[in-house]
């Protein structure tokens, strides 16, 4: 596998933020950013946080990559994806007992199950199947198959702040008049404040 940090030259962006805090990046680190894609600003908005995007960190042979839903799940190099988000900042949280639940054994069911969702498309209905799959859906779904994890409470749809008009845009595009307000959605925000993680990283 190439090395994600030959692209370093290139992202300084991606640099500052990995250097700021001298992050270390471990398995199932949980990373949050701001995506900068078409429907951020809606996720944003609806669910009253600066962020829209989250993958979790596997580290292979030493090196960092992030696990995400885009299109389809993928494994992406940890600074490709730092770059991506707005001016490279990200912040990054871990289980409160890593130690115990992340040793070798935990990391690898956490890998696999990664793994096991790789391929799938990203699910721009934000339905519960796992057909396909949304980012903070992934998060959830693995921490839970994995290790038994739930890091937070699915909400309906409808709980969360429809009102802005590129919230009502973005579902009009997706579900016209028919938006499924009954349908549980697990939102970046509500892993962000999971109370089974601590902050170990914020530029």
């Amino acid at each position: 596998m190439k090395s994600p940090f030959r692209h370093l030259l290139v992202l300084p962006a991606a640099l500052l933020s990995l250097a700021a805090g001298n992050y270390e990046p471990r398995d199932g680190d949980i990373v949050f950013q701001d995506s900068q894609a078409p429907e951020s600003l809606a996720i944003q908005m609806a669910t009253d946080s600066p962020y829209s995007h989250v993958g979790i960190v596997v580290v292979r042979d030493g090196e960092p990559v992030v696990w995400e839903a885009v299109n389809p799940v993928t494994a992406t190099p940890f600074a490709q994806w730092v770059a991506r988000g707005r001016e490279g900042h990200f912040v990054a949280k871990r289980l409160v007992d890593a130690g115990e639940l992340l040793g070798d054994e935990g990391a690898r069911r956490l890998q696999q199950t990664l793994e096991d969702f790789a391929g799938r498309p990203y699910d721009f209905r934000f339905s519960w199947s796992s057909d396909a799959i949304y980012c903070s859906e992934l998060v959830w779904k693995s921490y839970d198959k994995a290790l038994g994890i739930r890091l937070s409470t699915p909400r309906r749809m409808g709980d969360y702040d429809l009102s802005h008009p590129a919230v009502r845009e973005q579902l009009g595009e997706r579900f016209g008049d028919a938006v499924p307000l009954d349908a549980p959605v697990v939102s970046p925000a509500a892993l962000f404040d999971s109370p089974r993680l601590r902050k170990v990283h914020e530029p």
